[in-house]
């Protein structure tokens, strides 16, 4: 796009002046009386080469787009498609306003796309690694049905429903994440600066030293001979492990797992199916056609072995199976969500109690998290305690040896 400077005059008839991007001078226009300002004169800006380094530069540093931004504008757009503001002067607003890079870039684009006669969701779709395919759906069926301003509501409650949960997994796993690293940072500091003093002190006594000591210095003298190859081996194992989960194969083997950890996996479990149930609400009471409802929630749950079910459910309705049957197939639902699941089919209030199920399944997953620290503390304090009495013994019992000997020559 190029970049216009333009002169025009407001509606109530003050001079106005500034700078838009635009594919031709009639996009600059639609902008300008859009937002109510009638323009006077539409120049070209010619772009020097300093402008495009210092632009350039400027985009290295550049914070990104994140979901906090997308919620953000999810709540402006209804609020402005609730106060009947036109989608394109809704963008210019927006734009105007945004005082982040990243966010206007984006902006731009999108109100770019409009201008050419594109629908707001092929606009999105553009992005959709950033607002994802359960969004631009619902945008979608939003324009097909005239309710874009409940569709945008609606994301906004679901959005923030993600970013609480997430925020909240985040919060209990903070205490024992620092904790492991301190432990980390501990066991190499100590096998690397403190066990070799000590080893030159056990080398003097001339006598057997006891198990664990041997293993102490014997893992420290390893630490310090091959801690090169360790760095190296770490990288490569992080970065192949990492290679392996994003591939299908690998994501569906690790998201399987996940949802059978000790402690985290029922959390997991849980909060997945909340945003399964909740996504099928949304999508149902949209008026989202069923199986195609389904199709795309199976992309939104956010773990490929729950998505494979959920298609598999979609497989069986479109065979003509009920939900219930075809929910209790996957073998992922508790009794009391397949017997709402059927009421609510046989009575037509599926939606209902599709947020009811998500209700559920959102307070246990409250409840898990609140707990998750006090579970998990009791390992962390056994591991610890495990660590610090093998250290202990592994330095003393030598001290101790040495002591008792020399006892028994004074004693003799």
């Amino acid at each position: 796009m190029a970049v216009y400077a333009w002169r025009g005059r407001n509606a109530r008839g003050e001079a106005v002046q500034g700078q838009l991007e635009a594919l031709t001078e009639n996009g600059v226009a639609d902008q300008l009386m859009a937002l109510g300002v009638a323009p006077v004169q539409i120049k070209p800006v010619i772009v020097t080469e300093k402008t495009k380094q210092e632009s350039w530069l400027d985009r290295l540093q550049r914070a990104p787009v994140v979901v906090e931004d997308v919620m953000i504008f999810t709540r402006q757009m209804y609020s402005l498609n609730k106060a009947g503001v036109p989608i394109l002067r809704a963008f210019a607003g927006l734009e105007s306003s945004s005082t982040k890079p990243a966010v206007v870039e984006l902006l731009k684009d999108i109100r770019s796309s409009l201008d050419q006669g594109r629908e707001l969701s092929t606009a999105l779709a553009r992005h959709q690694a950033l607002f994802g395919a359960f969004y631009i759906s619902m945008i979608r069926v939003g324009e097909m049905t005239g309710k874009l301003t409940e569709v945008f509501l609606r994301l906004n409650e679901h959005l923030e429903f993600e970013r609480d949960v997430r925020e909240r997994i985040k919060q209990a796993l903070r205490y024992p994440g620092f904790v492991m690293l301190a432990m980390a940072v501990a066991i190499i500091i100590l096998n690397i600066f403190v066990i070799p003093l000590f080893a030159k002190v056990f080398a003097g006594f001339h006598s057997e030293l006891p198990l664990i000591t041997r293993g102490l210095l014997g893992f420290s003298g390893w630490m310090i001979r091959w801690w090169p190859l360790l760095i190296v081996g770490s990288v490569g194992l992080a970065l192949a492990l990492r290679s392996y989960l994003r591939t299908p194969k690998g994501r569906y083997a690790w998201d399987k797992r996940k949802l059978r950890l000790p402690i985290v996996g029922e959390i997991i479990l849980k909060a997945t199916l909340a945003r399964f149930a909740r996504s099928f609400a949304l999508s149902s009471q949209s008026g989202v056609p069923l199986v195609q409802g389904l199709t795309v929630v199976a992309q939104t749950v956010d773990n490929a072995y729950i998505g494979s079910r959920i298609e598999q459910m979609r497989d069986g309705i479109e065979r003509g199976e009920s939900i219930s049957r075809c929910a209790a197939a996957t073998g992922v639902f508790t009794p009391v969500v397949l017997q709402m699941i059927g009421v609510g089919e046989e009575t037509g209030e599926l939606d209902n109690l599709l947020f009811e199920i998500a209700g559920m399944y959102e307070r246990e997953t409250d409840y898990n998290i609140k707990g998750l620290s006090a579970a998990i503390e009791p390992i962390l304090l056994a591991v610890i305690g495990v660590l610090v009495l093998l250290l202990a013994l592994g330095v003393f019992m030598p001290l101790w040896n040495m002591g008792q000997a020399a006892m028994g020559k004074g004693g003799g």
